[in-house]
């Protein structure tokens, strides 16, 4: 049962998970939104915010998409995973089979070509909501992950960290043979790593304690719906914002409020601001230039109107 503060936290969550992204903004054609947003790149030191859609093509789904997770799936809010002892146990059931397909996973042309962008100062910091670790894999730096990284778990009771590698060995050892049963009747790997199972399943897998102090309140190191970004992370974006000479949104409808923040920090310093996402933003009539289109091929388009000056 949760407290009165709890409830409305967990509602606000809901909500926050609910929010439909609808059209803001008359959309732009391609060729004018590709000359505003190559514009931004040219001047350099653009801030980069990445979301959902540029894992797609890794095979890790979106939330709000045509195909996304929450169209047959609701993640759990934070309230959820730290109140309710069953909604930990069907989560680490799920996430024990889902993490093998997530770590199989391996960036796409989208992060290579950005972290590139990095390197040569077209980009300056990259924030991404993305809990998937693929643009620290392809090199990208300097990373804001926003909403923390599923490589790494948390105790939620003497806040011990250890690294998910270690964590799944002793899953392992503790559910033997379970991941590989299981994956046959799983469906469906979420974004946040975990899979669709039936209660069955759930009931069967075991939990391991906390190695310091034993607890079974493990959490994967990301934020949660209803849960706060961390201060250090906070102070690396308004650093990020500050320096920057413009913003470039690449794969997110910017429905959450940490990620939506950003365009509106950059908007009121007045610095100019492209899109590029599948379908609308929330940040759309915040920004200059708004362009529709596959992710890795507009970022393969820019990257040659680049490269041949």
């Amino acid at each position: 049962m949760f407290t009165a503060s709890v409830a409305d936290a967990h509602r606000a969550a809901l909500r926050s998970i609910a929010r439909v992204v609808e059209d803001t903004a008359e959309p732009q054609s391609a060729e004018t939104a590709r000359e505003g947003i190559l514009d931004l790149l040219r001047a350099g030191d653009v801030l980069c915010v990445t979301g959902a859609g540029v894992s797609t093509a890794s095979g890790i789904p979106d939330y709000r998409g045509p195909r996304g997770s929450l169209h047959r799936h609701r993640p759990m809010t934070y309230q959820e995973f730290q109140h309710d002892a069953g909604a930990r146990q069907r989560y680490w059931a799920r996430s024990f089979v889902g993490w093998r397909r997530m770590r199989g996973a391996a960036p796409n042309p989208a992060h290579h070509l950005l972290a590139d962008w990095q390197r040569r100062g077209v980009l300056s910091t990259l924030v991404t909501q993305n809990v998937d670790g693929l643009h620290r894999a392809a090199g990208s730096e300097p990373l804001v992950a926003l909403h923390g990284d599923l490589d790494r778990v948390i105790c939620l009771d003497c806040g011990c960290t250890e690294d998910r590698s270690g964590l799944d060995q002793r899953l392992e050892e503790a559910n033997p043979g379970y991941a590989e049963q299981a994956s046959a009747a799983a469906e469906n790997v979420n974004p946040d790593g975990d899979v669709e199972l039936d209660e069955t399943w759930v009931a069967r897998f075991r939990m391991v304690p906390c190695l310091v102090c034993g607890s079974l309140r493990l959490k994967p190191d990301v934020v949660y719906f209803g849960e706060g970004v961390p201060p250090e992370r906070k102070a690396a974006v308004e650093e990020a914002v500050a320096a920057a000479s413009s913003l470039l949104v690449v794969g997110s409808s910017m429905a959450v409020m940490s990620g939506f923040r950003i365009a509106l920090q950059m908007g009121r310093a007045s610095k100019p601001i492209g899109i590029i996402n599948g379908g609308p933003s929330r940040a759309d009539a915040k920004a200059q230039w708004r362009w529709r289109s596959d992710i890795i091929e507009s970022l393969e388009t820019l990257e040659s109107r680049l490269t041949s000056g």
